[in-house]
């Protein structure tokens, strides 16, 4: 059981930080069965998108435990985006998580959310007789080091030039506004980069990937998977899936691999 409100329709807040730093992070917590479910969201996506809410009803339906959470900048959290980088989300991702989960948890994590999940594992991996266990990771289009690897390293000289100098790129979206990618974004983001060895999250990972998808490579997911243990490892490639895998079908394939994690 969690330890917080049974209405997910009435968001909680919390405050990450100190001082300056400080922000203040929308969470939905519904109370159920364990293993609980932990999502988390995508750059630029919130907790109401398509797979959330389809998560968040499976559990309901299942009276499983189902937390969700908007990053700061994101949604109904406070914060701006552009002060926004990997670490200072992962403290966030990491604060909601402790505070909210208890037992055994699947988390499942969206493009950037993959990488947030994975460096969550990480995290708790450190930690001594955590109170929080992880069941298994499910990660759809999951963006280790996009920062680094599908960003930085694809930008022209001028984009790079741009952003050294000015502090800022605004990078056009298929899906709404520009994007605006910032210079701290991307140095503090190789504090945290994984695909340069193993990397050890001691539980089944299951990773859904579109071959259509034009933000994260079908090979990206496959250089993911040769970096995690071999025996506890599922990769679904789904032929026509784009990055967002938000069809129903995709809907489909994401909560039974759910599912198969207990």
């Amino acid at each position: 059981m969690t330890g917080s409100t049974a209405n997910p329709e009435k968001p909680l807040t919390i405050e990450v930080g100190r001082t300056d730093a400080m922000r203040r992070i929308a969470v939905r917590a519904r109370e159920g069965d364990l293993p609980g479910l932990f999502w988390l969201g995508g750059f630029k996506s919130d907790m109401r998108g398509t797979k959330a809410l389809a998560l968040d009803a499976w559990a309901a339906e299942r009276r499983r435990a189902c937390i969700r959470f908007d990053y700061s900048g994101h949604g109904e959290s406070g914060g701006d985006f552009v002060e926004g980088t990997i670490g200072r989300w992962l403290e966030e991702s990491v604060e909601v998580f402790e505070q909210f989960c208890v037992g055994p948890q699947v988390v499942i994590g969206s493009s950037m959310g993959g990488w947030m999940a994975l460096l969550l594992a990480r995290e708790l991996a450190r930690r001594p007789a955590p109170r929080v266990s992880l069941k298994g990771l499910v990660l759809i289009a999951p963006a280790p080091d996009f920062t680094e690897e599908l960003m930085w390293k694809g930008f022209s000289s001028d984009i790079r030039h741009q952003i050294e100098t000015t502090g800022v790129w605004l990078r056009p979206s298929e899906y709404g506004d520009p994007y605006p990618i910032t210079r701290n974004l991307i140095e503090e983001g190789r504090q945290h980069l994984l695909l340069g060895g193993t990397i050890e999250v001691g539980c089944p990972v299951h990773i859904l990937q579109g071959a259509q998808d034009p933000d994260v490579p079908w090979k990206h997911a496959f250089a993911l998977a040769h970096r995690l243990p071999a025996d506890d490892v599922v990769l679904t490639m789904i032929q026509d899936g784009d990055h967002r895998l938000s069809r129903p079908q995709d809907i489909a394939r994401i909560l039974a691999a759910v599912a198969e994690m207990g």
